[in-house]
């Protein structure tokens, strides 16, 4: 009888989402407030069935479950940030990309940076995007334990793998890194993975086989500490909004490109407009269900 009331409660719990904004309305306390204020605050998942509502830079994510702080081939770190939450299809992602980490030479398994907040949405600090419990960051540290305390989580770096200012990979760099981030890319629930542009031609130039993985494998600035891997939305998560897919091929001219503008940088565009200073979110930027996420108990 508790499960089938489990049940019940889960499916009101889900109808509740489905009211359009009209009917939800925005609560006087949320009104005004940047929703990075009203999510960051939340201890916990919501009693909701999983699922990401809006895209992956604004929204939110109902039913997250949190990664546990240790597994067999994973430890979470920085749990002071409250951040190992994610959907479902996220945890499971971790877990398996973690043990074929854990059968590279030198390597127990995978630490885990950030994933999302308890309910997912925009963030206190750090992150524009890691909104829906989709995106996962994933230490280019090679894990030679997985006892750290709470304390050794929080102190512990990864380490970089760049050179050249991410021109290059650099001596930490091993061939590890190259098959675990292919078995992430090879994963057919990857949307793509963002990686400095080094890294990515120098998996350009090193793989030997089929090279349509390389396609997930994505530039982009920082991310030399760890890779950033972002998961397509979910089947059947009508409320969730799919970033476009990358441009066909490989991507490896692209990311050569990306090099040789670190090397020879081009001249500054006298006629660029300055940069507009990023508006902070609130509950009325966000799709109409995140109200009923923030709110549920």
């Amino acid at each position: 009888m508790f499960k089938g009331m489990k049940l019940i409660a889960a499916i009101c719990a889900l109808a509740a989402l489905a009211q359009p904004a009209v009917a939800q309305g925005i609560p006087g306390s949320m009104k005004g407030v940047q929703a990075k204020q009203l999510f960051g605050k939340v201890k916990s998942g919501s009693p909701h069935v999983a699922a990401p509502f809006g895209s992956y830079a604004k929204g939110c994510m109902a039913g997250g479950v949190q990664l546990p702080e240790t597994g067999p081939t994973w430890q979470a770190m920085r749990l002071s940030r409250n951040r190992n939450w994610g959907h479902p299809e996220a945890v499971d992602f971790i877990r398996k990309l973690s043990a074929k980490a854990a059968q590279q030479p030198g390597w127990a398994g995978l630490y885990i940076g950030d994933i999302s907040q308890p309910r997912g949405g925009p963030m206190l600090s750090g992150h524009r995007s890691h909104q829906l419990g989709l995106d996962m960051d994933i230490w280019m540290l090679a894990p030679k334990r997985l006892n750290l305390s709470r304390a050794e989580r929080e102190n512990l770096s990864s380490v970089s793998m760049r050179r050249a200012k991410g021109a290059y990979t650099n001596s930490e760099w091993t061939r590890a890194h190259h098959e675990i981030i292919k078995a992430a890319a090879r994963d057919p629930r990857t949307a793509r993975i963002f990686v400095f542009p080094g890294a990515k031609v120098q998996m350009c130039n090193d793989e030997k086989g089929n090279r349509a993985w390389l396609r997930k494998i994505r530039p982009w600035w920082g991310h030399h500490y760890h890779f950033h891997v972002r998961l397509k939305c979910p089947k059947g998560a009508r409320g969730c909004v799919d970033q476009a897919a990358p441009p066909a091929g490989d991507g490896c001219a692209d990311a050569q490109n990306w090099v040789n503008d670190i090397l020879n940088p081009p001249p500054p565009d006298p006629n660029a407009p300055p940069p507009k200073k990023r508006r902070e979110y609130t509950m009325a930027d966000l799709p109409s269900q995140c109200v009923s996420v923030l709110q549920a108990k």
